[in-house]
């Protein structure tokens, strides 16, 4: 199917999407189509991998001439959708995206948008010269909890911002995955600092909340304190299930976590999201052999961060912060905004959050009110399929909603983190590129 680029998207069919990078968040973007194929079709998939590609085919009924290794081959064919789902890893987004771009394509892209300031903006200044459409995946926008509080704000309920404070607590069993044991360990391997890789999410809603006022100075203070060889207890060895001594009562025990408990099987065991099956035994082996997620906590080769902290000004005077810590026991977002007129709080895990006013009338101090919004299993608060059907109705000419996360309106949270982790590296705080 040749999709002339010229013309606008039929409401008579779906919007036709090619996934780049059959990886587990792309596959799960991806999934809105087998719910609604009337609104979304998947119609290639672009993966160096041969079982990775053959079982993106085979799960949606994809022609031999949907099927590409790398997107060179793609972009030599005449355009053959609207749209790509870019989730490719954090070094590749830029590059693989300022091509799909020149060929034609929309883009629905996960965060980070890039791994520096100049590749980001690079990527926007290309999409506004072309006018296409990209679309950050920032699902938290659109996460019922964030987007209710974020609406409660544009009606003014509790005036102009003052000061917001975020936090991420990212779990021990989380931060052992991806930051410590997996990808994201690196930065040279995954592309990204912690903080980008991670709470991106976070910085975007700090800014999305203050609207349209830019942040101009950002602070940052954090390291690696925990998962460092000199932390490790007696007794620890280099792999869980080989010369670990402390293995069975340790909370990171590889055993544990990925054979007992079967977590992050999307990421430890391959291509899981697309159906592949491994038993306990062949994880076990993998696991004392060549796994990465094998490794004892304290001897990895990770060197991000395990905490830091976000402090920013805005253009207005008002402040922000952002907590990220690493190896907490509970999982968990929570945000604190205080205005001219009350404020909000909450945590997304408990669905719901307060609106406080000052209330001076003689037994009182403050009135409250609860708003429940709803609690979802996964840990993006339902976001991800919403910002999907976001997505598509904006290829059809709808109009943004309040979340939107198109590339122009999802720079300053990536400015903020970009800034913070040179503030973090040279002691002294950072000057924020106006856009």
């Amino acid at each position: 199917m040749d999709i002339d680029d010229k013309n606008k998207y039929d409401h008579e069919r779906p919007v036709t999407v090619v996934i780049v990078g059959a990886g587990h968040r792309s596959l799960i973007y991806a999934s809105f189509a087998e719910m609604h194929p009337e609104q979304m079709k998947i119609v290639g998939v672009v993966d160096p991998d041969v079982e990775r590609r053959a079982l993106t085919k085979e799960r949606f009924d994809l022609s031999d001439e949907g099927c590409f290794s790398d997107i060179d081959e793609l972009i030599t064919k005449p355009k053959m959708a609207d749209a790509v789902i870019n989730g490719t890893m954090d070094h590749l987004h830029v590059s693989t995206s300022i091509p799909l771009l020149r060929a034609g394509y929309d883009i629905m892209l996960e965060k980070p948008i890039g791994i520096s300031e100049d590749e980001v903006l690079s990527l926007y200044e290309e999409a506004k010269r072309l006018g296409r459409k990209v679309m950050i995946c920032h699902v938290l926008r659109y996460a019922p909890f964030y987007a209710s509080i974020r609406q409660q704000i544009a009606d003014g309920v509790i005036g102009d911002i003052v000061s917001l404070t975020t936090s991420e607590n990212v779990t021990y069993h989380h931060m052992a995955m991806a930051y410590v044991r997996g990808k994201w360990g690196r930065v040279d391997k995954g592309g990204s600092s912690m903080l980008m890789a991670k709470s991106c999410h976070d910085l975007d809603v700090l800014a999305w909340m203050k609207g349209d006022v830019q942040p101009v100075k950002v602070s940052s203070f954090g390291g690696l304190q925990q998962f460092r060889p000199e932390k490790a207890p007696s007794g620890a060895g280099t792999r869980c299930l080989v010369d670990c001594s402390i293995e069975e009562n340790c909370p990171y025990s590889a055993r544990k976590h990925y054979i007992e408990q079967r977590l992050w099987s999307a990421y430890v065991t391959y291509n899981t999201h697309l159906g592949v099956t491994i038993s306990d035994e062949e994880l076990a082996e993998s696991l004392r052999t060549d796994s990465p997620y094998g490794r004892c906590v304290w001897h990895c080769d990770n060197d991000v961060v395990d905490h830091q902290t976000v402090i920013m000004e805005f253009a207005d005077g008002s402040s922000g912060t952002h907590v990220m810590t690493g190896g907490t026991s509970k999982p968990g977002r929570s945000i604190h905004i205080v205005g001219t007129k009350g404020e909000i709080q909450g945590e997304m895990e408990e669905g719901s959050y307060v609106i406080r006013h000052p209330d001076a009338r003689k037994g009182h101090i403050y009135s409250e009110q609860q708003f429940e919004v709803g609690v979802s299993g996964d840990l993006h608060g339902g976001g991800d399929l919403l910002l999907t059907a976001d997505f598509v109705k904006v290829l059809r000419g709808a109009v943004p909603s309040i979340s939107s996360t198109s590339l122009e309106q999802s720079l300053h949270g990536h400015l903020i983190g970009f800034a913070a982790d040179q503030s973090r590296q040279e002691q002294r705080t950072v000057e924020i590129k106006r856009v």
